[in-house]
């Protein structure tokens, strides 16, 4: 199998995806699309996915890439080919499906605690810990149904059409280096400052282990989630 992944700032990159593609046989390429690539054709790929990046509003008007990332998506959400959006890209396939996007009302920034929505379809644990880096969110999308949430965001992700498509908010593929660089270079989103739910950098990067407990969910949710891939 063959990815295309969508990445919109050289800060938040696939992270430990790759690693995982590698190791289970599949190819990727990666579109930086903030360098000015060209968002790919879905026919050249056999799943896509949807990185994190831009914060705040999505703006056509600063992000000249934004259209033609779009009307991918909304190819892909016609196709039945698997769709993964996480953070900015679970937002894009929430909005194609004419979901609303807003601005949170806190930040949410380090870990915290996701609760399985008694609805989701995805086999994860009940309760986990996973990484968070955003201030917007999402609504259910029509259809959509929901995977769980946390106390600042009730609604941390969803699946659409049996699965074959995934928005989350959470990270499952960080790792500490990952985290650590865009820690280092990253805005944090807004409202971090005043925000309940946002934790310091050192308290961010201070159990390595938080990390290493991530790859376990990030297999079952991706071996899930490609298991829609038809053939």
């Amino acid at each position: 199998m063959h990815l295309h992944l969508l990445q919109h700032s050289p800060h938040q990159g696939p992270a430990r995806l790759a690693d995982w593609f590698s190791s289970m046989g599949h190819s990727h390429t990666v579109f930086h699309l903030d360098a000015g690539e060209t968002p790919p054709r879905l026919a050249d790929c056999d799943a896509l996915v949807v990185l994190d990046g831009p914060l705040g509003p999505m703006n056509g008007s600063t992000q000249l890439w934004l259209k033609r990332e779009r009307k991918l998506v909304e190819r892909a959400l016609d196709s039945h080919k698997p769709l993964l959006g996480i953070g900015y890209g679970a937002r894009l396939i929430a909005e194609a499906l004419g979901a609303v996007t807003a601005h949170g009302t806190q930040a949410e920034i380090g870990w915290h605690r996701v609760t399985l929505a008694p609805e989701s379809p995805l086999d994860l644990p009940e309760q986990f810990s996973a990484f968070m880096w955003h201030r917007e969110v999402f609504a259910l999308p029509e259809d959509g149904v929901a995977l769980g949430g946390s106390e600042a965001s009730p609604l941390q992700g969803f699946s659409w059409d049996a699965g074959r498509v995934v928005g989350l908010l959470c990270h499952l593929e960080a790792t500490r280096e990952s985290v650590a660089a865009m820690l280092a270079n990253a805005p944090p989103p807004d409202g971090s400052e005043h925000s309940p739910h946002a934790q310091s950098h050192d308290a961010i990067l201070a159990d390595p282990q938080r990390f290493v407990r991530l790859a376990p969910l990030l297999d079952r949710l991706l071996s899930q989630w490609l298991r829609r891939t038809p053939g």
